[in-house]
């Protein structure tokens, strides 16, 4: 990747806010408009990503590849000569997570041109969340980072509190609440960083070339983990997570599930096991603990839930906790599957909530014993289920396979037993899931709901869209584990193989 290339790093993280910006000067009357320029924003930040991930060159030594940056402020009191720059930059861990983005916006986008209720104001807002995101994952200044990664977070209160269901303002002020909670912890350890360095820069490739003191590094990885673990939905701070996707709309449930969730997971390799390896070390066991809990925990309570949004939502914290577990091993290996599930389940569970989300919006019910034999009445819509399913099971040859064979594997290296635990993990991920497609899918049709009709073409090829991802990773997993794998043993240290 060349340097010339930062500046599609650079356009695809002003793209967002230049598509609300053309939004807020488009009359709301104008639908056809805020159609067209969604639409395209969105393929172009979809076909952007995917360039930026092809581009990235995972043989090449540099630790991060099409680096640009500006001075911004410096020179200024404790600020030296590169103190606060605009910075951009990826490595393979980050263009993994770019693509996730462009994924899920383009799909997300096409399944929301549905919504009637200010309709402009919903896209300006969804469009500032998707920039913050793709701010954090390309950014290589410890201010912007942060800039950007409350820039992803605020606008969600609002996105739920407006165009969410059922109990929306409760789900999102305590979204909101404990995800502020959770940023004074980050925002302690950044500055904590910041001082230890004493280099005068927020730069983070000078950060990770200073030294930090072991006894620092072990009082100050907790703050990061559990400040941007909340955002990730870690237990115990996790409880935010099923409330909030059970009452945001579609695209944000997608977005919030399927990206936003996996910005707090990127966070803690980026502020935590890249720049302090050793507190890293030190808490790794803590990790896989609370990652192996989460997992368990998860999958047990979706096991209860007859609302087929919070059993997705308690999924989702599940299959979160794979992520941190694979963190928690400090192995190339099981790292490498916490990134490819942080994708895989990225996929997976925006296709669950756009799938979800269809059904609703005509039905207004979300029980699953309400349901039964659609199958026969909305046959698209199961086709597509069950290939999320299968895929959030770990079927061989769909991308949940490729993320928790590594994590397994990785376990298994570092805690036979946590890897033991896994797989049982695994097993009741597969009964919730099963007993929920006999119940919905098979049986007499049930008449009340006579007015549902399959997915629109728009959901359709949103889900489309989903289905080819989790179908490219899995039978092709390579792209992924190349970069992912090579950045890992490059840039973390002491991390085994």
């Amino acid at each position: 990747m060349s340097t010339s290339d930062g500046y599609i790093l650079l356009v695809l993280t002003a793209l967002p806010f230049i598509a609300a910006l053309l939004l807020m000067i488009t009359p709301s009357r104008e639908r056809t408009a805020i159609i067209a320029i969604t639409g395209l924003s969105s393929f172009v930040m979809f076909v952007l990503s995917v360039y930026v991930f092809q581009r990235y060159d995972w043989h090449s030594s540099e630790q991060f590849q099409g680096v640009l940056a500006w001075d911004w402020l410096q020179n200024v009191g404790f600020l030296g000569e590169h103190g606060i720059q605009i910075k951009v930059g990826i490595d393979g861990i980050a263009a993994s997570m770019v693509l996730l983005t462009g994924i899920i916006t383009m799909a997300g986008t096409w399944v929301s041109w549905k919504v009637r209720q200010r309709t402009k104001d919903f896209f300006i807002l969804l469009y500032i969340v998707v920039g913050g995101v793709y701010g954090t994952f390309v950014s290589l200044d410890l201010f912007f980072f942060f800039l950007m990664y409350e820039t992803a977070v605020m606008p969600m209160y609002m996105l739920i509190a407006i165009w969410g269901s059922t109990r929306k303002e409760y789900g999102a002020m305590k979204l909101m609440m404990m995800l502020v909670a959770a940023s004074i912890l980050i925002f302690t350890g950044i500055f904590a960083i910041f001082t230890e360095a004493n280099i005068g820069s927020f730069d983070l490739t000078r950060l990770y070339a200073a030294h930090y003191s072991r006894e620092m590094q072990i009082i100050f990885f907790p703050m990061i983990a559990l400040g941007c673990g909340t955002l990730g939905g870690m237990f115990p701070f996790h409880s935010w997570s099923p409330d909030g996707h059970a009452s945001a709309p579609t695209a944000v449930s997608m977005v919030h599930a399927g990206v936003l969730m996996k910005v707090g997971a990127f966070a803690i390799i980026r502020l935590g096991i890249q720049i302090l390896p050793e507190g890293a070390q030190f808490w790794g066991p803590a990790l896989i603990t609370v990652g192996i809990t989460a997992a368990l925990y998860g999958a047990v309570s979706a096991l209860k839930q007859t609302d087929l949004k919070l059993m997705s939502g308690f999924s989702s914290v599940s299959h979160m906790g794979y992520v941190f577990m694979g963190l928690g091993t400090m192995n190339v290996i099981g790292m490498t599957g916490s990134v490819l599930q942080m994708f895989a389940h990225g996929v997976m569970t925006a296709l669950f909530f756009l799938l979800i989300g269809a059904m609703y919006d005509q039905s207004h019910n979300r029980d699953i014993p309400n349901f039964s034999g659609l199958a026969k009445r909305m046959p698209m819509w199961a086709i597509f289920f069950v290939i999320g399913a299968l895929a959030s099971l770990g079927l061989p040859g769909l991308s949940g396979f490729v993320a928790e064979l590594h994590i397994f594997v990785g376990a298994f290296r570092a805690y036979p037993i946590v890897g033991g635990l896994a797989v049982l993990t695994a097993a009741i991920t597969a009964t919730y899931l099963l007993r929920m497609m006999s119940q919905m899918f098979f049986g007499e049709f049930n008449t009340r709901w006579d007015m549902l009709r399959d997915v629109t073409w728009a959901e359709r090829a949103g889900a489309t869209v989903l289905v080819l991802s989790i179908l490219a990773m899995g039978l092709w997993p390579s792209p992924w584990v190349q970069r992912i794998s090579t950045t890992l043993a490059q840039t973390i240290p002491g991390v085994s193989l």
